[in-house]
């Protein structure tokens, strides 16, 4: 097999590009519409979450705080990212500001346990287990938001993630009923965090559209009540 020459590269390149100006004009017009329409869904995200955002040490008072899970290492710990948010979740626990932590996360397999491992993590930073419960079907931030607000009775609560996540978490929840406010946690900017924030320009195209039509989460299951007594229990 030959390998193309470079001039009838060349010659095969000029062929793509449009002969007359008003053609070129178009090309250019076209191009410009397809990067507005895929930055949207972003500005879209950044919009709804602009006023919503905190740290830990301004984040608002709500009983329940969402940790979404963001992976394990290959002995169950949690990641060094996944760490940071449970660390920013013991932090608001302990002075006071919410009295309990929904743990998010995937255990589609029986060698992957992400909400098991995140309790491990918060117990053993000196949250009482009796004050975190576990969603097991977490296997996006859609599906956790809508679970949150269906399945445990969640309506106002603060969400935490990282910084490229916590805009995309808190517009979701916000469409599937959840009054919420985040602290994304900063972390160093290593090749994880360029890839996640390149990754959220094409996640937030789908988190636009589950906020459009609201799809089913993809196990959604009976109602749990873990939420719900724990505060039922503090009240008492």
């Amino acid at each position: 097999m030959r390998t193309p020459r470079p001039h009838r590269i060349a010659r095969a390149a000029r062929g793509l590009v449009p002969r007359t100006v008003r053609a070129r004009r178009r090309l250019v017009r076209l191009v410009m519409a397809g990067c507005v329409l895929a930055l949207l869904p972003s500005a879209w995200t950044h919009a709804v979450a602009a006023d919503r955002l905190h740290t830990t040490a301004d984040a608002p008072r709500a009983e329940v705080a969402v940790v979404f899970g963001a992976g394990l290492l290959y002995d169950g710990r949690p990641t060094p990212y996944l760490a940071d948010r449970l660390d920013a979740a013991v932090e608001l626990y302990r002075t006071g500001k919410v009295k309990v932590v929904l743990v998010t996360g995937d255990n589609s397999r029986t060698e992957y346990d992400e909400p098991d491992s995140m309790r491990a993590y918060l117990t053993a930073h000196g949250v009482p287990d009796d004050r975190i419960v576990s969603d097991y079907a977490g296997f996006d931030t859609w599906d956790s938001c809508v679970r949150a607000r269906e399945i445990f009775g969640v309506h106002r609560a603060v969400l935490i993630s990282q910084g490229f996540h916590i805009r995309r978490a808190v517009a979701l929840c916000g469409a599937a009923g959840v009054d919420a406010y985040g602290v994304g946690v900063q972390d160093v900017h290593d090749a994880t965090w360029y890839y996640g924030g390149t990754r959220e320009v094409f996640a937030a195209g789908k988190a636009a559209l589950d906020a459009v039509f609201k799809p089913e989460p993809r196990f959604l299951g009976p109602k749990e009540e873990g939420v719900s007594r724990v505060l039922a229990a503090l009240a008492d």
